[in-house]
């Protein structure tokens, strides 16, 4: 059964983002509209308690993530995880967005005593107390964080967090581009438009005709920039679905990659039940390589996820397994499903190392 978000929690929602809008003017440009649907201490989708991961619409979940689907996934990640750390002579493992907890368990129980602390970062307190209940038996190492250090060394990790960044939007009308943002009608929200000094890519403009929308990842590129201004030595490897910016910002793309996700099914209109279904876009790898690049971090990979985690060993553990367990696992690999459409990018700073997952399949041409 689905737990959804009581009624008094996304009545106070809308409430809450209409006195937003009211004070910026009556008009709220999108990222901020998301970050609050999203984030929103105790009201935003990823901050009050309904159930967000699982395998099937009957367990009340929204959607289903890699290591909820399979153990595999971890234990794969896990020989990458522990190339870095032995390479890079660290010892800890940061982690964004751990979600329900199941990477950090199978990483954790893969690697043993070589990971000394496993930092997790999450800005979801009901989320947080799901992952100390998951991680209990491994309460000695698991430290939840708020604040990033000014220096850090070690592996970190984010799958599907950056998909889940807010995005600005930008909309072409007949000759110029305009933010679109969200006003208040009625009793709900509607997209409206402004003209605005924020460019997309500059071979975009031309690339794109009248009508088109694409997102902006400002958040998302400001993300990755501090964390490698911070991250003294070490690596950093980040699982989700997007595209390099040739096929991200194509003509045939042009209405953006927005989607809401609920009860396993997809609907591109962020704009209706807010707070109860996840907003994501897809991630413009480029635009995360080069923002990296900036900070001094080196890109050591780029490919999709099944080639990264065949690469990693997926195989050697499903010897044995039994047939809805190969399934499974299958879905991670499989073109149609999650082996084509997410990517794997990694990067590196203060050591180097040739990274297993990228050791054949990389294409970091493309980016």
């Amino acid at each position: 059964m689905r737990q959804e978000a009581p009624d008094s929690v996304s009545t106070a929602l809308n409430r809450l983002i209409a006195t937003a809008i009211a004070r910026n003017g009556g008009w709220l440009p999108f990222d901020r509209f998301m970050a609050l649907a999203l984030y929103a201490p105790g009201l935003g989708y990823y901050a009050h308690g309904s159930r967000k991961f699982g395998l099937f619409p009957a367990s009340g979940s929204d959607f289903v993530t890699a290591p909820e689907l399979s153990p595999h996934f971890g234990l794969a990640l896990a020989r990458q995880v522990r190339q870095a750390l032995d390479a890079c002579a660290c010892d800890e493992v940061w982690e964004f967005g751990a979600g329900s907890g199941a990477l950090a368990a199978q990483l954790l129980d893969a690697l043993g005593e070589r990971v000394r602390r496993y930092a997790i970062v999450d800005v979801s307190g009901a989320l947080r107390a799901r992952q100390r209940e998951r991680l209990a038996g491994h309460a000695t190492r698991v430290r939840w964080v708020d604040v990033l250090p000014d220096a850090l060394a070690g592996v970190v990790l984010g799958n599907e967090v950056l998909d889940a960044m807010p995005v600005q939007l930008l909309h072409r009308d007949a000759d110029r581009w305009l933010e679109r943002g969200v006003v208040v009608q009625g009793d709900g929200f509607a997209f409206a438009d402004r003209p605005t000094a924020l460019r997309p890519p500059v071979d975009v403009v031309t690339a794109l005709g009248a009508g088109s929308t694409i997102e902006v990842h400002r958040q998302a590129h400001a993300f990755v920039a501090t964390l490698g201004e911070r991250l003294s030595r070490g690596a950093a490897f980040f699982i989700d679905y997007g595209f390099p910016e040739a096929e991200y910002y194509h003509p045939q793309r042009s209405g953006g990659t927005l989607m809401c996700h609920r009860a396993h099914r997809a609907d591109s209109d962020p704009l209706s039940d807010v707070g109860a279904k996840d907003i994501t876009a897809h991630v413009d790898f480029t635009g995360i390589a080069l923002a990296a690049q900036g900070v001094g971090m080196t890109v050591i990979g780029y490919t999709s996820q099944a080639r990264f985690l065949l690469n990693c060993g997926i195989l050697d553990g499903l010897e044995g397994a039994g047939p809805v367990e190969i399934a499974r696992a299958q879905k991670l690999l499989n073109e149609h499903e999650m082996g084509e459409l997410f990517k794997v990018i990694g990067f590196a700073k203060g050591c180097d190392f040739e990274p297993i997952g990228f050791a054949s399949g990389d294409r970091r041409h493309r980016l």
